[in-house]
């Protein structure tokens, strides 16, 4: 590659490449926009994947380092879930963000071909939000346990949970059991460390001098 043709690739920012990518994917993507520092696309969920692997694969991106997919809850929204896809390039220092919609049954392509690293990213969204991810090789929870009830990153996930989980010394195994608030163990303390002693604190002794 040519010295002018290397210069104008590194020379792609935001505010460039955000036309660029609207040229050459089309309808595969909804709408962009170019922040601060980071261009952000609206992506068609059914085109995530092919999306992913241009942004990778092109000479003007080279956006190579998967960086994370998390989720956002709108629970007012038809499409409730946003799944949000960071990358890096560091031929050019330029990030980029991906986001698509979905709801609580409509799976979003696994972006696993195409980034190895998006695997517990993907595992982690569907165990916290109960995101689907279509084409998964072992889409299971990560971090909750395998019998937990419900996603606990929902807006509308209880605040105290539906079970708690606890060790059984009598019957020698974890149990689950409904959440209770306990108080027994809850000592308030609301009296001024600055009343209530019968002693003189260092300095109280001017405060009765006339």
């Amino acid at each position: 590659m040519s010295d002018t043709v290397e210069a104008t690739v590194e020379s792609l920012g935001p505010e460039s490449l955000g036309p660029y990518l609207a040229a050459v994917l089309g309808d595969k993507l909804k709408g962009y926009s170019a922040g601060i520092d980071m261009l952000t696309l609206e992506v068609e969920r059914a085109a995530i994947v092919d999306v992913l692997a241009y942004l990778r694969d092109d000479r003007r991106c080279r956006f190579v380092s998967f960086t994370d997919i998390a989720g956002v809850d709108y629970p007012g929204r038809t499409e409730r879930f946003d799944v949000v896809y960071h990358l890096l390039s560091p031929y050019t220092n330029t990030r980029v963000r991906l986001r698509v919609t979905t709801d609580e049954t409509s799976a979003v392509p696994s972006a696993t071909a195409v980034f190895p690293g998006a695997d517990w990213f993907e595992r982690e969204a569907y165990d916290l939000y109960g995101i689907l991810f279509s084409g998964h090789h072992d889409l299971r929870r990560l971090l909750t346990d395998y019998g937990f009830d419900g996603h606990p990153l929902r807006k509308d996930f209880p605040m105290t949970g539906f079970v708690e989980v606890r060790y059984d010394e009598e019957e020698k195994r974890v149990i689950y059991e409904p959440v209770r608030l306990n108080q027994e163990y809850r000592n308030f303390d609301f009296l001024s460390p600055w009343e209530g002693t019968d002693y003189v604190l260092p300095g109280d002794e001017k405060a009765t001098k006339q």
